[in-house]
């Protein structure tokens, strides 16, 4: 898990610190298959300015066409001496490095530019820089009215472009950056400022989706969870953003790529902002609102209440059992797990190594039964036969009770005990069985270890240097996020402290192990908890980070896992 953090797509690219590159080519047909390039020109700009240019003529090695000559002016003698593709072409591919790719019908030149660079072997960059099309954005943005169409010529003169095209590379490539500047201009005015945003124009992104742009103006530019709702108020959607306006807004653009998220705005008819102190307020609030809407287009975190639990019953005979609910019973329980697969997959890793029963009769030592099959193979001590007294069935209790609660380094031996005797008998569709299970065990027993010392501990008050300056104040109680604050530069943190606890929420006593907030936030809490730099301000309990135990097992068995997961032909068990 990792703290809410700015990337390219939630904060866009203001377009004035864009690098752009406006290419032109001159070419000996309409093929790149059958045709070749006589002439590249390019222009470097950046905030509006020019900062360089680029132009070469290149021998096609075949005669140009005479129809072409007339046009472009570019004569077979006068590309005689110039350089061939496979040296022109690096040339440009490094003077355009790490920029924006524009060009007028772009599909033409940056089609030619990728047909050389597959015939002469030159590698085309990676991952392949963004492209964009003055033809597309000019379709959105100049009307029929204003142009009769949209040739370069036309929109040139349009935009009063100082640079009259003539069918030359470089003369043309300065025409087409006029006409860029105008466009921006256009889309500008529009409330467009970033490249995906732009970008967005030259896509196939569909128009009702631009539209509704409007959706994001008035939203705070801060940090926080914002809530996409339909026409009658329910919820579509939760996320969260160090920025809310800026990252709703990239949902009306190409950046957004999921086509789930498409549909989503579509339905979209207004979006709640819910501003936040912290980074860890945002994703907590972003958890406990998914959990409460249940929003249909959100993928994860819908539903806490269906995790599942491993529990050791409180009777006679205690066996393992797979509950969806922690009680305040005195039974000891491990997890949770997402799955009924992966809680089964780690009891029956326990019953591997400890011989307790597994039948779900409820067993009396006064009423002997008839031993199953798993007494007769040595699997189980058979306490339903009186084989096995309460106090020798205690024994092994303790076993499973011990690693249950965070001793897991006996049982964990023993399995890999097992995993090696296995694969020594050429078992290794065995060995992997009991790894898997192994894994599934120890995940739920790191889970454990990590989060029943928080869960039991009253109150937890932690800060944290701001990235914007002054201190993040938190406070935890049994694991659950009660409040968060923060404390400008300069002032004393102590006195937020205060006013912190005060107004912070009072938090019950949680069931055993069970947090009073759901796992995944007290996941998120402790991760919060154990960043570099945090400090705590005051602890009441006993609480300290959890120290590897079952997670040092978890972190040597999951690389297996996956490796095994993505070998050719691999098909996990069960």
């Amino acid at each position: 898990m990792q703290i809410v953090q700015a990337t390219l797509d939630d904060l866009g690219t203001p377009l004035r610190d864009v690098t752009f590159v406006v290419v032109d080519l001159e070419t000996t047909g309409g093929s790149p298959a059958e045709c070749g390039i006589t002439e590249i020109g390019a222009v470097k700009v950046r905030g509006g300015e020019v900062i360089g240019e680029f132009q070469t003529l290149v021998n096609p090695g075949e005669p140009i066409p005479a129809f072409i000559q007339v046009l472009t002016g570019i004569t077979t003698s006068m590309v005689a001496d110039a350089p061939r593709i496979d040296t022109a072409l690096p040339a440009f591919l490094e003077f355009a490095s790490g920029t924006v790719l524009v060009a007028h019908n772009a599909r033409f030149d940056i089609g030619f530019l990728r047909a050389a660079a597959a015939a002469t072997g030159t590698p085309w960059p990676s991952p392949a820089p963004r492209v964009l099309d003055t033809v597309h954005l000019a379709r959105q943005l100049v009307r029929r009215d204003e142009a009769r169409n949209h040739k370069l010529s036309t929109l040139a003169a349009l935009f009063g472009a100082e640079t009259t095209p003539n069918h030359r590379a470089l003369q043309d490539a300065r025409a087409t950056v006029d006409v860029l500047h105008g466009l921006i201009g256009r889309v500008g005015a529009l409330g467009v400022h970033t490249l995906e945003e732009l970008s967005s124009y030259t896509s196939r992104v569909p128009e009702a989706t631009r539209r509704k742009r409007y959706l994001a103006d008035g939203l705070p530019d801060a940090p926080g969870v914002y809530l996409f709702k339909d026409d009658q108020g329910r919820v579509l959607y939760v996320g969260t953003s160090v920025n809310i306006r800026t990252r709703v807004r990239s949902y009306f653009t190409s950046s957004e790529k999921r086509s789930r998220m498409g549909e989503m705005v579509r339905l979209a008819h207004s979006v709640t902002p819910v501003v936040c102190a912290t980074a860890l307020e945002a994703e907590v609030r972003e958890l406990r609102l998914i959990a409460e809407h249940t929003p249909r287009y959100n993928r994860r975190s819908k539903r806490p209440h269906r995790l599942h639990w491993v529990k050791l019953t409180q009777e006679a005979f205690p066996r393992l059992s797979v509950v969806r609910q922690v009680r305040d019973d005195g039974a000891d329980y491990m997890g949770p797990y997402s799955s009924r697969q992966a809680a089964d997959d780690a009891v029956a890793a326990l019953h591997e190594v400890v011989p307790l029963r597994q039948c779900t009769e409820r067993l009396s030592p006064r009423s002997p039964r008839t031993a199953c099959a798993l007494a007769e193979m040595g699997r189980c001590g058979a306490p339903c036969t009186g084989a096995q007294t309460p106090q020798e069935y205690a024994a092994v209790t303790a076993r499973a009770s011990a690693a249950m609660s965070g001793g897991s380094r006996e049982v964990v031996a023993a399995l890999r005990e097992r995993m090696v005797e296995l694969a020594g008998q050429e078992r290794f569709e065995s060995a992997g069985e009991v790894r898997d299970r192994t894994l599934a065990l120890v995940r739920g027993l790191a889970r454990v270890q990590r989060l029943a010392p928080l869960a039991a501990t009253p109150q937890v008050v932690a800060a944290r240097r701001s990235a914007v300056g002054g201190w993040e104040l938190v406070c935890v109680r049994y694991g659950r996020l009660a409040g968060t604050s923060h404390a400008p530069r300069g002032a004393d943190p102590m006195v937020y402290v205060d006013a912190l606890k005060a107004s912070s929420e009072v938090v019950a006593t949680p069931t055993g192990p069970l947090p009073a907030a759901t796992a995944e936030e007290a996941e998120r809490v402790l991760h919060w908890l154990e960043l570099p730099g945090v400090r705590i301000v005051e602890l009441d309990g006993e609480w300290s980070c959890p120290v590897n135990g079952a997670g040092a097992d978890r972190a040597e068995l999951e690389p297996l896992e996956s490796s095994r997961s993505q070998a050719t032909g691999f098909a996990r068990a069960g």
